[in-house]
């Protein structure tokens, strides 16, 4: 009898504390909106906490994995349709898509990245127990998915928002950007767990919470600088950018840039942003050489953004086209191409499909570009024993493991792009947050020159030392340490935290086939002593 009144009173709790699906769909549309103020240029860091703890909220009082997976989904469109609509400004007024059809694309775009968290959602519900430290491996397992699945899309990172938080600066030399996302989540989930008096989450959350702490305050050096340093000048032309491709164009762009550079040549490197020559390298032989002899003159190094053809030697071929950087030091040119390209800016997903769409057709005659190799050496400055320099080009910074293999054996980092495609959103300040945390995974100083801004110094610790305004023409001068050794993400990348979530994820499951067995039971044992009375 006390077992059936049991089961009774825990039936009538659980129907009783249950959200109406409609208001839990409502929360979870909610918390994704808001989590972009977390990010740059807002940094409401405590949204990046509030934003899963909320989707931890209406998970953790779901029984249905089915509408679980709607809530992510409401969650993961609200993140997309929020802090990506950025993307708008390019894809309408640059790509030439019409109003109507542009939004259209955006909230594909959300409903498309927002599976992520559905998934992530229906299997928190349908397997694990619904715990903290599961919840957080969850989320993790999904921001690591969206670093390589389908060529990946690697935005809107919850560990970004700590970026300009200095006392956690610890964590990501050892487990980068994942390492900061879970402890936020699993923070903001054992708070949850804090109300309902579930005190071995709360425990573990606190433990957890003070190691990372103590991890960050002993701030250990894992790379220190070599002594030497190099003067740099970064050359920023502020070109429109429904300018820059025009026919003709070209050579007055150049001519900008040549004449900002005129009082720099002198200095060991001069750094031009991403296609700063708006032409194929075959098509601006003169230039090139007429402005790389006067660097050498000069006893400058040279760098530029440029796009970089291929022809082929068979008639009927496609040349290869790469978007490139390539480096002039005295006589010695080498050239780095672009691994991770931009979808719907680089290439087209789905081209063909797409291009039948009403609407698209100022897509239909957009060229796709190739992706370089991903074994590409450092770029040498100074010839075989000067500094080694880890490049990287525009978006492919937001690859934690891209720029983590670039890192490897290199001095500093560099890194050039062209975020005139956004205008005045804020897809080009989170550009730069991304930069910031990939100094601090790597322990080098980056350099990222830009068309428009930000250009900017970036510090081995993620810190912006100097930058120049947005929107306006300049040069920004300074002078970059070199940096030797290793972080341990230098050496392992994400595969720590990529560990342990799947190994708590696991645990998770067991946990939750553990309690099913036991409510089997219980309900064997009630309905038997219905049927004896």
């Amino acid at each position: 009898m006390t077992r059936i009144a049991t089961a009774a009173f825990r039936t009538k709790a659980n129907t009783q504390s249950r959200l109406p699906f409609a208001a839990a769909a409502m929360i979870a549309l909610f918390s994704g909106a808001i989590f972009s103020l977390a990010l740059a240029p807002y940094y409401w860091v405590p949204v990046a906490i509030l934003s899963p703890m909320l989707l931890y909220v209406v998970l953790k009082d779901c029984q249905s994995a089915k509408q679980a997976f709607w809530l992510g989904e409401l969650y993961g469109f609200g993140t997309w349709a929020v802090g990506a609509f950025w993307l708008y400004h390019s894809i309408h007024y640059y790509g030439g898509v019409p109003t109507a059809m542009a939004l259209v694309l955006i909230g594909v775009m959300s409903l498309v990245m927002g599976l992520f968290h559905a998934l992530m959602a229906w299997a928190f519900v349908r397997f694990s127990a619904k715990q903290p430290m599961s919840f957080a491996g969850f989320w993790v397992v999904q921001e690591w998915l969206k670093t390589w699945f389908l060529s990946g899309f690697p935005w809107l990172f919850v560990g970004y928002a700590f970026t300009e938080v200095s006392w956690l600066n610890g964590i990501a030399p050892i487990f980068g950007v994942f390492g900061l996302s879970f402890l936020a989540v699993f923070i903001g989930a054992a708070i949850i767990e804090l109300f309902r008096r579930n005190i071995g989450h709360v425990i573990i959350g606190g433990v957890l919470t003070g190691t990372a702490v103590i991890i960050s305050v002993i701030g250990i050096n894992w790379t220190k600088p070599t002594g030497s340093t190099t003067t740099v000048s970064l050359v920023q032309g502020n070109i429109p950018q429904d300018l820059k491709w025009q026919e003709g164009s070209g050579l007055q762009t150049i001519g900008i840039y040549a004449g900002l550079s005129q009082s720099e040549w002198g200095r060991d490197l001069v750094v031009w942003p991403e296609t700063a020559i708006p032409m194929f390298q075959d098509e601006a032989v003169w230039q090139i050489q007429a402005i790389a002899q006067q660097a050498s003159q000069a006893g400058s190094a040279w760098m530029t953004g440029i796009m970089y053809r291929l022809m082929p030697t068979v008639e009927g071929v496609m040349p290869i086209l790469y978007n490139s950087v390539m480096l002039h030091d005295r006589d010695e040119v080498s050239v780095y191409k672009k691994q991770q390209l931009v979808p719907f800016g680089e290439y087209i997903p789905l081209g063909g499909l797409l291009d039948v769409l009403p609407g698209l057709e100022g897509m239909q005659g957009m060229v796709s570009l190739s992706r370089g190799h991903d074994d590409q050496d450092p770029l040498m400055l100074g010839g075989e024993h000067g500094e080694k320099i880890g490049a990287a080009i525009c978006y492919e910074v937001a690859y934690p493991d891209t720029t983590r293999k670039n890192a490897l054996g290199s001095d500093f980092l560099l890194t050039v792009s062209n975020d005139a495609w956004f205008g005045t959103t804020a897809g080009p300040i989170q550009h730069l947050q991304m930069v910031q945390m990939r100094s601090l995974e790597n322990g080098r100083w980056f350099v990222r020159a830009t068309n428009n801004g930000v250009t900017a110094l970036i510090d081995h610790q993620g810190r912006v030392v100097s930058q120049i305004p947005q929107f306006e023409r300049g040069v920004l001068r300074g002078e970059v340490p070199s940096y030797v050794g290793r972080t341990p993400y230098m050496v392992w990348g994400h595969y720590p935290v990529l560990g342990l979530a799947i190994v708590l994820i696991l645990l998770s499951i067991w946990a939750n086939k553990l309690k099913n067995t036991s409510a089997k039971r219980e309900k064997y044992y009630t309905a038997e002593g219905v049927a004896d009375r």
